[in-house]
């Protein structure tokens, strides 16, 4: 992108000087004959370059940009009278400008004065809207950027806590070795797979946010000895190497569910997840309880985004592409569901 805008801000200068050349060659013509015509231009393009470059570079950023609006226009209209002066002076002593009845010297100055108010307020204003496109554009990447490094942030995320307490689960179980010690490990290493590599691709496939979802629940049933009420329904599963989604959306909405559902700790508590295609649509809903007691529930270290940053994901991924609803249904449930057309 800077190197594109950076040709087009250059390009402005170019197409600016090359219209002044035409227009000095012909309003010169009246006054010289040539070759001192060809000086004569020369003369006035090399020098209102400086001028321009003056305005351009020094008296905007310097003055203008400063908000010292008065001082800027002074030296702006100084600039004026002295690049005049120095003109009217110069020109017709060095190229021996021809004036009669006809050219007299105020067409002369006309033409002076017309030239220098033009090469002055063509370059503060491309000066000025340079200036502040430039500092648009910065305040609008480094929106880019933060919304950029909120996502990979919430891509990268996964529970700490519950983590820290897989670890010690496996830890405390690690002095009776058994076939759930290893099994525990094997979930754990595809869970720590998933955070390190696939977080930080733009998106992965169907495939691999069910692997490490139905890892995480593989998880919590070694924890609580397989007793937990937690199902997963996909149908279509011929999909799932096809599509391809932004990493931890499915599975931040299921982490909420597990910290929301006191399953594993309070009776009848539940959650079910359920994937399809419907409409060309796909379908991800979630059913969960809800705990009774939250007290229990909030004991869980939450170092959740919750569902607004899943929805920041979703509008960057699928602007006007996606439905996603969250809320309380009847029976102490609670339903969560997320369709993207594809």
């Amino acid at each position: 992108m800077e190197y594109h805008w950076g040709l087009l801000l250059k390009f402005q200068h170019v197409f600016f000087f090359f219209f002044f050349f035409i227009i000095t060659f012909f309003t010169e013509n009246y006054f010289l004959d040539v070759p001192e015509l060809i000086w004569s231009v020369l003369f006035v393009i090399i020098f209102n370059v400086g001028i321009y470059y003056l305005v351009y570079f020094y008296l905007v950023p310097r003055f203008y940009l400063s908000n010292k609006y008065p001082e800027f226009i002074l030296y702006a209209f100084i600039c004026f009278l002295v690049s005049s002066l120095f003109r009217i002076l110069l020109e017709p002593a060095v190229f021996h400008m021809k004036f009669d009845e006809t050219l007299s010297n105020t067409k002369f100055l006309y033409n002076v004065y017309t030239a220098q108010g033009i090469v002055i307020l063509v370059a503060s204003f491309l000066g000025i809207t340079k200036d502040k496109f430039l500092i648009e554009q910065d305040f609008k990447n480094l929106g880019e950027e933060k919304d950029q490094l909120y996502l990979d942030l919430l891509k990268s995320k996964l529970n700490p806590h519950f983590l820290l307490n897989t670890l010690n689960n496996i830890y405390s179980k690690s002095f009776n070795p058994s076939e759930k010690t290893s099994e525990s490990i094997l979930q754990l290493s595809r869970l720590l797979q998933y955070v390190i590599y696939d977080t930080n691709k733009e998106k992965i496939t169907l495939m691999q946010e069910f692997s490490t979802i139905k890892s995480l629940i593989g998880l919590y049933q070694l924890k609580y000895n397989n007793l937990l009420d937690i199902k997963f329904e996909i149908k279509d599963d011929e999909t799932l190497e096809l599509i391809e989604v932004p990493p931890s959306v499915c599975l931040t909405l299921f982490e909420n569910a597990l910290k929301h559902s006191a399953v594993g700790i309070e009776e009848n508590s539940f959650i079910k997840v359920s994937y399809k295609i419907q409409d060309q649509e796909l379908l991800f809903e979630i059913k969960n309880s809800v705990a009774k007691n939250r007290n229990l529930v909030n004991n869980f270290n939450d170092n959740g985004f919750g569902n607004e940053a899943v929805i920041s994901i979703l509008e960057k991924y699928y602007p006007e592409r996606f439905t996603f609803i969250s809320e309380a249904a009847e029976n102490n449930t609670y339903e969560t569901t997320l369709k993207i057309k594809l």
